[in-house]
């Protein structure tokens, strides 16, 4: 018999043997195995002590992964003890493992402390611990835990991550070629955010940067210093520094102080709210800036056509200034205001913001009152929420607010509020005015459709928001426009959804805002979009989009339709024609997105002056950094090129690395250390470790379930990693840290052998000196090795301890054939 087939037939018995260990099939708790069935010589020197009990574990400390009812938590370091019965072995759960159970008290006070830092489920009803495949599964029943959500992981198992330093950064370059011999134009702009992470306090810089040609200014601003730190068991936030007011109630203002507030995003996913859309058509490419009250909340490069920014944090709130600066030059600005849904809590919950400081400017400069704010929203039945709240800064300004909000049901949601404010002018006068707000939202699953946000609000002429009445009062901006009416609505619409091929999906936004001392301003639009086939062509897409937004006396027409024909694999070509205020531009289109790391389009055909048209747009995803680049030609009037770099940096104790990064700043991020070995892939090759093996997956969601993986399929062949995947849940900005063992190396059969010219039991395991597995030990010694180099030493492991180490001979190739090992 071969030595192959003969190894094959161990492993095959030996597999036999594990259902008892690890199935926990076998009826007796105690097994004696007939190891006739083993094709070993020495049947007496077989180490299989760990399969005759069901679910026998050596006793000894063990580095497991926890699962608990079903939900994978971080690794932790298990210990296991002798019962007292001598037959088996009870597992240590530390106490922090233990806070992680989130057991309802009575059921806390039910385990029993076994030794110092060591509790013993047993004494818990229905309780069940099983070791399998390196994994701790606790299983308790739900009634003993504090909640009963299994799509949500609970406060208990949060990390807030390691001590580190962040960077993140996000450039804009800008260079125009005047063809038509005016001055050329370039620009540099950028924000993002630096900080360091201490426990779970963060400490966060945010800062913005700008350079024209135009005028040779350069400006560098840390706009806004802070820190802040999650109250995971309140779900809440505390912060301290510059803070922009993140209210349900009251209009944003900045302010320095501190601010304790409840956070939605610790809440199951249920109960959370949302995050404002921008849409709109650039006419070429163009950099989109969005801001508020001067400080840039986001900035990112566009391709000519309709746009959709989805991404910006859901704690912007209030108007937004949108500026589009197209490759010619030209610039159009709009605003977008922020509404909140229907302000609802769930039964019997308050949420809460407290805030309270002296009003800031975005040089640091405090000007203004000290004042306090404080609102609310208690749940007060399954249909109603009553909410409101009061900001106060003495005799110089007061506002109080109260409102009701109605779960409809079937009819959707709405909510009901007014605010009245008092407030001094400059010259000492008293002002006095009530605002009335309406908010509706309802989701029509029968229809596809949902009505994302209608609502009314209307201003009385002497009503004041605070940021008012500081422009007002301290910054003389006597016109700076007081709101009168805002309407706004949005809503979308799919038909045909359950008709392959036929699905159309409608978008409708409408704005309104008059005032009581300048022009109102109007914006409003639709957009169209459905995917078809024709004959044996299908996946063909058309969209229609039309904007016209009437801004500060100036109106802008847009309108853009686009169609695309697959002609491969993931690759289109199309036809797409915009007009603006009249005059039109149809281009013919390639797009080519078969590579995800390097999407590329390009465009040709005729600008709106009926000259000859040119433009690209080129998007690069790499490990280090993300990189967006548009080019675009117009005859006789322009050449112009535009960048945006987008990436970060990330050092902790473990090590650093150079990583991308998304737009949205304090998002959570996890290094990852994979044992020094490089050119590891990770979740979907979105990073992969350095000289040092250190990557950094960015954008993790904050409070979210996340896994990291490593991407086996696209890892180098001589690479073995102890497991795939690690999961853990970050709170907001947190370092995570998960550390992988592997091992890098040959493969190769082994033979070992004793001093005594022996060898060890069957079933003896060989780790490297990281703790990795890389063998375990079959009949007559022999030992499939992966992952090993010439001259590493192992370690040989039976009996529950190191019992002798081996070392692979210098030379050593795949092709060496079967090695002899000592082992001393």
């Amino acid at each position: 018999m071969s030595v192959m087939l003969k190894t094959k037939m161990t492993i095959a018995a030996l597999q036999i043997i594990s259902i008892c260990y690890v199935g926990s099939v076998c009826a007796e708790d105690n097994v004696e195995f007939n190891t006739d069935v083993l094709d070993a010589t020495d049947r007496t020197r077989i180490d299989l002590s760990r399969f005759s009990t069901e679910n026998y574990i050596t006793p000894g400390d063990y580095l497991l992964d926890i699962r608990i009812n079903g939900q994978d938590v971080s690794q932790q370091k298990i210990s296991y003890v002798a019962a007292p019965d001598g037959k088996r072995s009870l597992p240590c759960i530390p106490g922090d493992l233990l806070e992680k159970l989130a057991l309802k008290e009575e059921a806390r006070l039910m385990v029993k402390q076994v030794y110092e830092n060591c509790y013993s489920l047993e004494s818990l009803p229905g309780a069940k611990l099983t070791n399998y495949a390196g994994v701790l599964d606790i299983v308790v029943p739900q009634a003993w835990m504090k909640y009963n959500d299994p799509s949500w992981t609970p406060p208990e198992r949060w990390d807030a991550g390691v001590a580190g330093f962040i960077f993140d950064y996000s450039l804009n370059g800008q260079v125009t070629r005047q063809l038509d011999d005016s001055d050329d134009y370039h620009s540099l702009s950028g924000y993002g955010q630096a900080g360091f992470n201490l426990g779970a306090w963060r400490l966060r810089g945010e800062y913005q940067t700008s350079y024209y040609s135009s005028d040779h200014r350069y400006d560098f601003d840390w706009n806004q210093i802070y820190a802040y730190r999650p109250l995971p068991m309140m779900a809440a936030k505390l912060t301290l520094g510059e803070i922009y007011l993140d209210s349900e109630v009251f209009d944003t203002v900045r302010f320095t102080g501190m601010n304790l507030s409840s956070d939605e995003r610790m809440l199951p996913p249920a109960l959370q709210g949302y995050a404002p859309e921008i849409r709109g058509i650039a006419r070429t490419s163009a950099k989109v800036t969005v801001s508020q009250s001067g400080r840039i909340v986001y900035e990112t490069t566009v391709p000519a056509g309709p746009f959709n920014i989805q991404d910006l944090r859901n704690s912007v709130r209030g108007t937004l200034d949108v500026r589009v600066e197209e490759q010619d030059g030209s610039v159009s600005t709009f605003q977008v205001n922020t509404a909140n849904i229907p302000y609802l809590t769930r039964p019997g919950y308050v949420r809460y913001n407290l805030a309270g400081g002296a009003p800031s400017r975005i040089n640091h400069k405090v000007q203004g009152p000290f004042f306090l704010s404080g609102d609310f929203s208690w749940g007060i039945s399954n249909a109603w929420s009553l909410y409101g709240g009061l900001q106060s800064a003495g005799e110089e300004y007061t506002a109080a607010s109260a409102g009701i909000g109605r779960d409809l049901s079937l009819l959707g949601a709405l909510s009901v509020d007014a605010t009245e404010s008092w407030s001094r002018k400059p010259d000492g006068d008293r002002l006095k005015g009530t605002s009335y707000k309406l908010s509706y939202a309802k989701t029509f699953d029968e229809y596809h459709s949902s009505i994302t946000f209608a609502g009314y609000r209307f201003s009385q002429k002497e009503f004041r928001s605070m940021a008012q009445y500081l422009n007002e009062r301290y910054h003389d901006y006597k016109n700076t426009g007081r709101e009168k009416e805002l309407y706004t609505i949005t809503a979308n619409k799919t038909f045909w959804a359950d008709e392959a091929g036929k699905a159309t999906t409608l978008f409708l936004s409408y704005t309104h805002q008059n005032y009581w001392n300048r022009h109102s301003q109007d914006r409003y639009g639709a957009s169209i979009g459905r995917t078809f086939r024709i004959g044996d062509i299908s996946g063909i897409s058309t969209s229609l989009s039309a904007w016209r937004t009437d801004y500060e006396g100036k109106k802008d027409d847009s309108i853009s339709f686009s169609i695309s024909v697959p002609i491969g694999d993931n690759r289109w070509a199309g036809l797409d024609t915009q007009t603006n205020n009249g005059k039109t531009s149809p281009m013919l289109s390639y797009t080519d997105n078969s590579d995800y790391n390097n999407l590329w389009r390009i465009r040709a055909g005729a600008s709106r002056d009926g000259d000859a048209s040119v433009d690209g747009y080129y998007q690069h995803r790499s490990q280090l950094a993300e990189i967006n680049t548009t080019a675009s030609y117009q005859q006789h009037r322009y050449l112009a090129l535009s960048t945006t770099l987008r990436g970060g940096f990330t050092a902790t104790r473990h090590g650093a690395a150079l990583h991308n990064s998304g737009a949205t700043l304090n998002t959570a991020r996890m290094m990852v250390d994979t044992n020094g070995i490089s050119g590891v892939p990770l979740n979907g090759q979105t990073a992969k470790t350095n000289l040092f093996g250190i990557a950094v997956v960015p954008d993790v969601v904050s409070y979210y379930s996340f896994d990291t993986r490593i991407d086996v399929d696209a890892m180098d062949s001589d690479i073995e990693p102890a497991k795939a995947i690690n999961t853990t849940t970050l709170t907001e900005g947190a370092i995570g840290y998960q550390a992988f063992g592997m091992a890098k190396g040959l493969k190769l059969m082994g033979t070992l052998r004793l001093a005594d010219n022996s060898e060890p039991p069957f079933g003896a395991e060989v780790l490297n000196a990281d703790g990795v597995s890389v063998a375990m030990v079959l009949e007559d010694g022999k030992a499939w090795l992966a992952g090993v180099n010439p001259g590493e030493t192992l370690n040989v492991m039976w009996g529950g301890k190191q019992q002798c180490q081996i070392s692979i001979p210098s030379g050593t190739t795949e092709q060496s054939g079967t090695a002899l090992l000592p082992c001393r």
